[in-house]
């Protein structure tokens, strides 16, 4: 295990990255911010290339490679964000990627992979067996493995877009970003917690997938069991670099359900007119919980990440 970023890696991703992702704008909207009666910015990921902040943390890794990494290639697993993040990045400097994709991923995510010129090899829709493929791959190419999120340059790259949210709005009470692998959480909590010391931060996850929840309540690291959610985005576990940083920095995970996960999604196509799939909308889904610790009139942002749909099996 690498160990993990500092605030200055983050201020260097972000500087090394800038000229390949995009700077995402921060949304207000009035509608939402009567209806939970906070003010609320967002942090417009779905908006990045590829669709979701995965692309700042690939570009990231790949520019870190040397040359000689690079001409052998970079591989991956991922069901959908990252892996098109990836392939997508090893496109922008020229590279080969390989990229193992479980035959459960959706369809729409796989033929961007596709699009970005990866090899997509699918593998048996377990963890086991997307660890095996991807081993089996690195030792027959050489290619340099990338992880979806147990990884420092990944957290790197993702907290970048914390640094631009607190650029552009400095005076946010909290922070709320979606927890999956633990990634942009991870990433998150470094960099707000040295750029505003005492700004709170709070993660949203499915009930179907808590381990993350369990994991801040039991004080150590719970793996993920047979999740049920349709945050396809936030199946994952977190990681071995990932939990540490998180067990350390937030002040609590809220739990939705996947019901108030559709509601949220639908409120920001229809009131914000952001098409956020459902792992995007857990930010707002948890500003609406009951169980939200939020009082009325706080300020948050909320990082809300992405926006790669299959418009043929819409929640609705």
């Amino acid at each position: 295990m690498t160990a993990p970023p500092t605030i200055d890696d983050i201020h260097a991703a972000h500087e090394r990255i800038g000229g390949v992702v995009h700077r995402t704008p921060v949304l207000t909207c009035s509608s939402l911010d009567r209806l939970t009666g906070c003010k609320l910015f967002v942090k417009a990921e779905h908006l990045q290339g590829v669709g979701a902040f995965k692309f700042r943390g690939a570009t990231n890794a790949v520019l870190l490679l040397s040359d000689a990494e690079a001409k052998r290639g970079v591989c991956t697993h991922s069901s959908g964000n990252h892996a098109q993040a990836l392939a997508r990045a090893a496109l922008e400097r020229g590279i080969q990627a390989w990229i193992v994709m479980p035959t459960s991923a959706p369809g729409v995510k796989r033929r961007a992979v596709e699009g970005y010129g990866a090899t997509v090899v699918q593998c048996e829709p377990t963890l086991q067996a997307r660890e095996d493929t991807a081993s089996q791959i690195v030792e027959e190419t050489g290619a340099t493995f990338i992880h979806p999120y147990d990884d420092s340059r990944i957290i790197a790259g993702a907290g970048t877009a914390a640094v631009e949210l607190l650029q552009d709005v400095p005076d946010l009470d909290v922070i709320i970003a979606p927890i999956g692998g633990g990634g942009l959480m991870s990433g998150t909590c470094i960099a707000a917690s040295a750029m505003q010391p005492g700004i709170r931060l709070l993660g949203a996850e499915p009930e179907g997938a808590d381990d993350a929840a369990r994991s801040l309540v039991a004080c150590e690291r719970i793996l993920q069991r047979s999740p049920n959610t349709i945050c396809d985005g936030l199946l994952t576990s977190l990681g071995a670099l990932t939990w540490p940083i998180l067990r350390d920095h937030l002040e609590t995970i809220v739990t939705v359900s996947d019901s108030l996960v559709v509601e949220a999604m639908r409120l920001l196509w229809t009131r914000a007119k952001a098409v956020v799939e459902p792992s995007g909308a857990t930010p707002l889904a948890a500003v609406l919980s009951q169980a939200s610790p939020i009082q009325p009139g706080t300020r948050v942002g909320l990082i809300v990440s992405g926006g790669n749909i299959d418009l043929d099996n819409l929640p609705w």
